[in-house]
């Protein structure tokens, strides 16, 4: 049986620690009905051995956390939750998954559980995700983590996996299995669960459209505002330039630095809000919407939510209108 350890404190996510910790279950059922010895052996465990409460008043009982140096632990789940602030502040805490993860065969974080694997030094130089609402506070205060706020999950290192926030822990846990047992065992559990053993697309397509810095220079703001009023205008750089009053190389070069991408990443990335709105709130069809958000063509649209949003047109409306 492999020994997963969830990490237990005062604020955490009830879900981050349910969701996988009823994947890991569920496995261990279905390969116990198939005739297996093995599985996995949860264990929901905090410093004090204390109930654990959630911000939403559930309570969990558990355990005290295992001394690593005498317990085998296979997996070492870090959950996040509104408590993570002053989680990564107990020394004992940060101390005990650093001694956990020079032992265990991986470690795994949930949402906002990243942040406790960075305080214990785990993603220094690797690619890590988190909720995207926390994506940023992330970068900022550990620079040395590339984050990537997209991902479901991503394999950080070998022995290191993040995922998104809430749910995500389960998509997570459903790679887990499959890695450990197949995709038939990890493919039966998601059945059973009602998901997708894989979800389509990423985070971006549950965030809200990011608020973009306004420049300080009054002519790029004007640009950025003529841009917002009118996604489905031409916007060529020569145009946008033209209404700044700057030469074409100029006003590429100001914009970029003030506003963090190029005038044609942000028309697109405008557009493609504008385009997001117009399905969840709109009947229209796609082509005309495409049309409208200046997109010209349904097929081009397409293309562009594939790459930025993860998802068609089509699958977005039908999951969030």
């Amino acid at each position: 049986m492999r020994n997963v350890v969830l990490l237990g404190y005062q604020g955490v996510q009830a879900l981050d620690v349910v969701g996988p910790f009823d994947v890991f279950g569920a496995a261990t059922l279905l390969l116990a009905s198939r005739g297996h010895g093995d599985g996995y052996a949860p264990l929901l465990a905090s410093a004090d051995g204390a109930a654990v409460a959630t911000l939403t008043g559930l309570e969990f009982v558990s355990k005290p956390l295992p001394d690593p140096t005498t317990s085998p632990i296979d997996t070492v789940l870090l959950p996040g939750g509104m408590g993570f602030e002053q989680a990564r502040t107990d020394r004992a805490t940060i101390d005990w998954i650093r001694a956990a993860a020079e032992r265990a065969n991986r470690v795994v974080s949930v949402c906002s559980g990243a942040f406790l694997a960075a305080e214990a030094g785990l993603l220094d130089g690797c690619t890590a995700t988190t909720h995207w609402a926390s994506a940023k506070q992330l970068a900022d205060d550990y620079p040395r983590i590339t984050v990537d706020p997209e991902p479901i999950f991503v394999r950080s290192s070998e022995r290191v996996w993040t995922a998104a926030g809430v749910t995500a822990g389960i998509d997570l846990s459903l790679a887990l299995v499959e890695d450990d047992f197949g995709t038939e065992i990890a493919q039966s559990v998601a059945r059973w669960l009602v998901m997708y053993l894989r979800r389509p697309g990423g985070q971006t397509q549950f965030a809200p459209p990011v608020w973009m810095p306004r420049a300080r220079r009054r002519p790029i703001r004007s640009v950025q505002e003529l841009i917002e009023a009118e996604p489905g205008a031409a916007h060529s750089v020569s145009d946008l330039a033209r209404h700044a009053a700057m030469s074409p190389r100029h006003f590429t070069r100001l914009f970029t630095a003030e506003v963090g991408e190029s005038p044609g990443a942000y028309v697109e990335r405008i557009r493609t809000d504008a385009a997001r709105r117009q399905l969840t709130e709109t009947d229209d069809t796609v082509t005309t919407i495409a049309a409208r958000c200046g997109f010209g063509t349904a097929e081009t649209m397409r293309r562009n939510f594939v790459r930025r949003v993860g998802v068609s047109p089509d699958h977005f409306r039908k999951t969030f209108a």
